[in-house]
């Protein structure tokens, strides 16, 4: 398995590392940090489409509803009836379960797999050192390390970077090589990003963690407040809670396991994943779209019943003669 996902890196890491390259070369301060915020926001308008796809399959979910509880009660107990009753609804209603489930999904997996490739591996993709470099940096880095372990072996192209003063002179590692490394301006407003926050050290980087934690809050508590004003069936359902206060919590403990590089990016991504939920909010409203889908309904519905009532009339004109 991790020869697949090391070959999914590499396929997606390259053309990713090129665009976070492009980026950093190309904005004035040549800063990394901002760099990678700026590829999150492309990554984001990369995945815009697939955020609207959801949102108006969630609404042609939401309209389906009550026909399916009625189906459920009509053949209750009946359960092949059931599905045969339910397919039939979702071809009358060209509405597929998948749209709202692992299609969105599996539409985003390349943009997410392309990001961490270029997050983990930045020596590998965005400055494209040689594999063979960055495997002696990272047999000397683990040596100073003390820790082989999977983790550190995970964030090791984030360690050299950061300690690369440390890291002079390793054979077989050429001068243009350390060069490089050493003019990549690793670091955002002061926080070196290739540190990782430690909970008993209060210090700059704590400002990672409780970001994340409150940017994530905030997601959590819009997606809530929607979902009562959408659905508030749903919202009374106890996954929502956990989630909404759950995953805030998770994030907090995450990002002091992770390299603040790594925090930067899901602050990022909570951020412009807020303001997309914002923009659909508005742009994609559910009761206007749901109002929207209802008359479109009604106008096919009247089209069909006038192209019906046509049909008959001249079945009717031709039975006459």
């Amino acid at each position: 398995m991790t020869g697949f996902f090391d070959t999914l890196y590499a396929v997606l890491g390259y053309p990713f590392g090129f665009v976070l390259r492009f980026i950093y070369n190309f904005i004035a301060f040549e800063n990394y940090g901002l760099s990678l915020i700026l590829f999150t926001l492309f990554a984001r308008i990369l995945m815009f489409p697939t955020t609207v796809i959801q949102q108006k399959s969630t609404v042609k979910t939401q309209r389906i509803q009550p026909k399916i509880r009625r189906i459920n009660e009509k053949y209750k107990g009946d359960q092949q009836r059931i599905q045969q009753e339910m397919q039939n609804l979702y071809q009358r209603e060209g509405y597929n379960p998948m749209s709202t489930g692992c299609m969105p999904l599996l539409i985003q997996l390349p943009i997410i797999y392309g990001l961490i490739g270029v997050i983990y591996h930045p020596l590998k993709y965005a400055l494209l050192i040689d594999s063979e470099y960055i495997t002696l940096l990272s047999e000397a880095a683990k040596a100073v390390m003390g820790d082989a372990s999977a983790q550190a072996s995970r964030f090791i192209e984030l360690y050299i970077i950061e300690n690369i003063a440390n890291l002079q002179g390793v054979a077989g590692v050429p001068e243009a090589v350390y060069e490089t490394i050493e003019s990549f301006n690793f670091s955002f407003l002061g926080i070196q990003l290739g540190l990782t926050p430690s909970v008993s050290e209060f210090n700059a980087l704590w400002a990672i963690p409780v970001l994340s934690f409150i940017t994530s809050l905030a997601s959590g508590l819009f997606t809530t407040m929607r979902q009562k004003k959408q659905n508030p069936e749903m919202s009374k359902n106890p996954a929502m809670g956990c989630m909404t206060f759950g995953m805030p919590i998770f994030s907090l403990v995450l990002t002091f396991q992770f390299p603040a590089g790594i925090g930067i990016y899901w602050i990022a991504s909570n951020i412009f994943s807020f303001i997309t939920m914002i923009i659909t909010h508005y742009t994609h409203n559910t009761r206007k779209l749901i109002a929207k889908d209802m008359v479109e309904e009604t106008i096919q519905r009247r089209a069909k019943e006038k192209h019906i009532k046509a049909i008959a009339q001249v079945k009717n004109k031709n039975a006459e003669q």
